[in-house]
């Protein structure tokens, strides 16, 4: 009777033990997955149908990468505007939150983003020179909390002058707006100073530092014929860019500029990456970040896809016949 109750007990003891050994496996399986937390910043107004269809490609990228808002992933979003001391009071808001990653576009939101943190990892679907800003130590290693996307490759800055050339062969001199205050918006002229004697252009940097220097810089340089315009790529042109497509117009100066949002405001051409394919990119990124990889060991990239898009009604205003050839090569033609 008594060895009978000692094996009931020592059968009891061994399935309470069993028991322990598996509830923390148990617990474990119950508990939901840790929700993680994205930082987004915007050099934008939220109402700027480019930038929104951007940040579109890059969730749909989460999403294909297995991520859902609300289920597994929070997206904090801070529209920024493009004024500098708006990008860095948001830059610190987002900083404090201690997101998993921040996705930053472009020089001015990184910059900002740097000067309240050097842990957080930040990838960049849009920068134009990381390495000469001194955001990474080179772009197949980055070696901080920073990788990404670069804009552009310096050499793309001399098809502008090419394109411009192609589309109103008589021009033979361009004005170039740049922010001189950028190391990329002096080396972009540098590259298209260098195609141009080929092209036999004679090109004129125009700074862009304020409202005022631009309309006195394209007024002065619209008193010669024959002229155009291109303007590089930065903060300062996306700023001010409503104010340059219309004193292009004002002018009758044909333009061509780096991104579409310029060609869907009435300028004539563009020619640059695709920025929504580099927001899926950057959300490939952004998801190995989430999985453990450190950015300083994750390549800056180059683009990989380029667009070209035409204004056939700016040209019309013009007086422009753009060439068959090139209309046949454009991604997108507005009339």
């Amino acid at each position: 009777m008594f060895e009978g109750a000692a094996v009931r007990r020592r059968e009891f003891l061994k399935a309470v033990a069993g028991f322990a050994t598996a509830w923390p496996a148990v617990v474990r399986a119950q508990q939901p997955e840790r929700m993680r937390r994205i930082g987004v910043i915007m050099a934008s107004t939220a109402d700027d149908a480019e930038f929104q269809a951007w940040f579109g490609a890059f969730l749909q990228g989460l999403q294909q990468a297995g991520w859902s808002i609300g289920q597994n992933v929070r997206v904090d979003t801070r529209w920024a505007t493009s004024n500098a001391a708006a990008i860095r009071k948001h830059a610190a808001e987002l900083a404090a939150l201690a997101p998993d990653v921040i996705l930053a576009h472009g020089a001015s939101t990184v910059s900002a983003l740097l000067q309240v943190t050097r842990t957080i990892p930040i990838v960049s679907p849009v920068f134009g020179d990381p390495v000469g800003a001194g955001f990474v130590d080179s772009l197949a290693r980055p070696g901080g909390n920073i990788t990404g996307f670069m804009s552009w490759e310096y050499g793309m800055a001399g098809k502008w002058l090419e394109l411009l050339k192609e589309t109103v062969p008589g021009v033979t001199r361009a004005a170039v707006l740049r922010d001189p205050s950028l190391g990329s918006g002096t080396s972009q002229f540098a590259a298209i100073s260098a195609v141009a004697p080929s092209l036999r252009v004679e090109v004129n940097p125009v700074n862009m530092r304020d409202a005022a220097e631009i309309e006195r810089g394209l007024a002065d340089f619209a008193r010669s014929p024959n002229g155009g315009l291109i303007t590089v790529a930065g903060a300062a042109a996306t700023r001010h860019r409503d104010l340059i497509v219309r004193l292009a117009a004002r002018h009758k100066l044909p333009a061509v500029y780096y991104e579409r949002s310029f060609v869907a405001a009435g300028g004539l051409v563009c020619y640059g990456p695709d920025f929504a394919d580099q927001y899926r990119r950057a959300a490939g990124y952004v998801d190995r970040i989430l999985k453990g990889e450190k950015p300083g060991d994750m390549p800056v990239q180059a683009p990989t896809k380029y667009k070209l898009a035409i204004n056939l009604k700016t040209a019309k205003a013009l007086g422009l016949n753009v060439p068959p050839s090139l209309l046949a090569r454009a991604d997108e033609v507005i009339e």
